[in-house]
C-alpha cells in the first residue's frame, strides 16, 4: 500500500542509483537484456512474442502508466503555487520531492536498474530517489534547501516520461536472465509504487490549510449520515486463512507477500462494523486518553510527548466536535469510522475488554467461508466494482459505516476493503521463506525493526488494482496521518 500499503516515501536509506543500474549488478553483461539501434527491429518482433508468452500486455501497461501519471498531475494541481515546497506532515518529506521523486522512481528501477541504460538527470535520480522514516520530528533535516522550481520538475517528469513509454513499448522489459526483468518485475514495480504513493499524497494534502488546495470540480458531496448502526459482533469458527500469495495466483505482488503458507486460526469474535466516531468519542470522554493502563510503552510516551488527546481527524470549538474533512470542516460524523494511530487503536480495544485481530483473524475475517473455502475478495470472486466499497479515489472522506452491504464477507462482516485501512496486532515482519525482492530491494527489509505494524483492507484512496488478498500495508504505532481505523475481537474458548 500505499502502501499502503508504498514504501519509498518512508525510506531510511538510499537504494542509490550507483551500483544498482549497470549491467554488472545483476551479473549480466550490458547487452544481455536490452536491445541496441542494430537490433531493435529484430527485439521488437521478439519483444511481442515474449509478452504475450509471458501475459505481458504492452499497451495496458502504457495504459495504466499513463493513467497514473494523468492522477499525480491532477493531485499536484490541486495544491496552490505558493505551498509546493512547504510540508504538510513534518514526518514527510516537502511537496515538491514527490512530483521529482515519482518520474526518478520509474527511471531508477526500469530504465537504469532494469534495462542498463543511462538516466535522465543523474542528479534528479538522487535527489529525488530517497525518503525519510524518522520516529519523531527531531531526526528531521531543518537546514534549508533550494529545491528545483515546479517546471525544472515536471520538464525532467515529461522526458523521464517519455523515456518510460518506449520503454514499455520497445525495450525487451521481460527478461528472465535479469531478476530485475523476470515475469517484467521491473514494470509491474512502477505501476503499482505510483498509486501507492497517491494515496501517500492524500493524507498529506488533508494536512493542508484549505486554502492551500483547490477542490476538484465534480468533486462529490460528502456523505454524512445520520446515527451509527447498533454495534454487532459474529463468531468465527476456527479454520485456516492463507496468507501470502504465489505469482500463480497473480502476475505481481511485492516481496513482503510471499511466500504464500497456510495458518491454523482458533475461534474468535469479531466486530462486524468498524469502529465508529461515536463509539470512540465514547472513550475519550471517559478517561482512554489519561488511563496509563490502556497503553503500552511506546504508545504512552507518544501520547504524553506530543500531548494527544483525540484522534487527528478530529477538531474541537466552542464546545463541539469537528471532522477535518479534505476540503471542509463538518461536525463529528458519528457513522463514519474512527482514524486514529495503532497506539490509539491499542487502547482502544483494551478499554472494550478486546484486542485488535492478528493478521491472520482479519484473513479469516475478510476471506474464509463456512464450507472452508477462501475467496479472493470478501464479497467473492467478482472483480471490485463502486458497489463494494469506498476505493478508488472516488471520495477524499469515508462513508458511513456499513453503506456497502454488497461487500459484506461470508460472515457478514462489513467494510473490510475500503473506508479505512485496518490496524492489526501483527508486527511487520517477513514470512518464513521471505525473499527481498530484485526491483526494490528494500522495500520491505528496512521496516524489520518491530516498530512497524501490519494494515489489511483499503481506504478511500487506495487504488482497486492494490486491493488483493496479500497485499500488505504497514506504519510505525504512532503515525496518524494515514486512513487507518479498527475493529476489535475477543477469543473464543472451546
Amino acid at each position: 500500500m500505499q502502501a499502503y500499503f508504498n514504501r519509498a516515501e518512508e525510506r531510511k536509506g538510499s537504494d542509490g542509483a550507483d551500483g544498482h543500474c549497470s549491467g554488472s549488478s545483476a551479473g549480466l553483461s550490458s547487452e544481455t537484456c536490452r536491445g541496441t539501434p542494430e537490433n531493435r527491429a529484430r527485439l521488437r518482433q521478439r519483444n511481442s512474442i515474449v509478452s504475450e508468452s509471458m501475459g505481458i500486455d504492452r499497451q495496458e501497461f502504457v495504459n495504466l502508466f499513463e493513467r497514473n501519471r494523468r492522477r499525480s498531475r491532477d493531485l499536484f494541481d490541486t495544491v496552490v503555487a505558493d505551498a509546493y515546497e512547504s510540508r504538510p506532515i513534518a514526518l514527510r518529506n516537502p511537496i515538491c520531492f514527490y512530483e521529482g521523486h515519482l518520474a526518478a522512481f520509474n527511471v531508477n528501477t526500469l530504465v537504469k536498474r532494469g534495462l542498463s541504460e543511462a538516466g535522465i538527470d543523474p542528479e534528479f535520480e538522487v535527489l529525488f530517489e530517497r525518503g525519510i522514516d524518522p520516529e519523531d520530528e527531531s531526526a528531521v533535516g531543518g537546514k534549508p534547501f533550494r529545491w528545483p522550481s515546479r517546471q525544472a520538475i515536471q520538464a525532467y517528469g515529461d522526458r523521464a516520461d517519455r523515456a518510460i513509454r518506449d520503454a514499455l513499448l520497445e525495450k525487451e522489459i521481460v527478461c528472465d536472465e535479469n531478476p530485475v526483468l523476470r515475469g517484467g518485475l521491473a514494470a509491474h514495480t512502477i505501476l503499482e509504487h505510483e498509486p501507492m504513493h497517491q494515496e501517500t499524497l492524500r493524507y498529506m494534502w488533508h494536512r493542508l490549510p484549505y486554502e492551500k488546495k483547490i477542490r476538484p470540480a465534480g468533486a462529490p458531496p460528502l456523505e454524512i449520515g445520520g446515527k451509527p448502526p447498533l454495534p454487532e459482533t459474529v463468531k468465527i469458527p476456527a479454520g485456516t486463512a492463507t496468507l501470502g500469495t504465489t505469482l500463480e495466483r497473480v502476475p505481481f505482488a511485492w516481496d513482503n507477500e510471499f511466500p504464500e503458507h497456510r495458518v491454523e486460526v482458533p475461534a474468535f469474535e469479531i466486530d462486524v462494523f468498524n469502529v465508529t466516531n461515536s463509539e470512540f468519542l465514547e472513550f475519550a470522554g471517559a478517561g482512554g486518553y489519561e488511563d496509563r493502563e490502556l497503553w503500552d510503552e511506546e504508545g504512552w510516551r507518544w501520547r504524553s510527548e506530543a500531548g494527544i488527546g483525540h484522534p487527528l481527524f478530529w477538531e474541537r470549538e466552542n464546545g463541539r466536535w469537528y471532522w477535518r474533512g479534505m476540503f471542509e470542516r463538518v461536525p463529528l460524523p458519528p457513522a463514519w469510522p474512527v482514524y486514529v494511530s495503532h497506539a490509539e487503536a491499542a487502547a482502544f480495544a483494551r478499554w472494550k475488554g478486546k484486542r485488535l485481530p492478528t493478521e491472520a483473524e482479519f484473513h479469516r475475517a475478510a476471506y474464509g467461508t463456512p464450507g472452508g473455502t477462501e475467496r479472493s475478495y470478501p464479497w467473492g470472486d467478482e472483480p471490485p466494482d463502486a458497489t463494494r466499497g469506498n476505493f478508488d479515489f472516488r471520495r477524499s472522506d469515508p462513508t458511513p459505516v456499513g453503506a456497502f452491504p454488497a461487500g459484506a464477507s461470508a460472515w457478514g462482516v462489513q467494510d473490510l476493503v475500503g473506508n479505512g485501512w485496518e490496524w492489526t496486532s501483527t508486527v511487520f515482519s517477513g514470512f518464513p521463506g521471505f525473499e527481498p525482492m530484485a526491483s526494490y530491494p528494500v522495500y520491505s527489509s528496512d521496516f524489520f525493526d518491530g516498530k512497524h505494524w501490519v494494515m489489511k483492507g483499503a481506504s478511500p484512496a487506495t487504488a482497486k488494482e492494490l486491493l488483493r488478498r496479500s497485499l500488505r500495508n504497514w506504519f510505525r504505532g504512532n503515525y496518524p496521518y494515514v486512513y487507518a481505523t479498527l475493529r476489535c475481537v475477543r477469543e473464543l474458548k472451546d
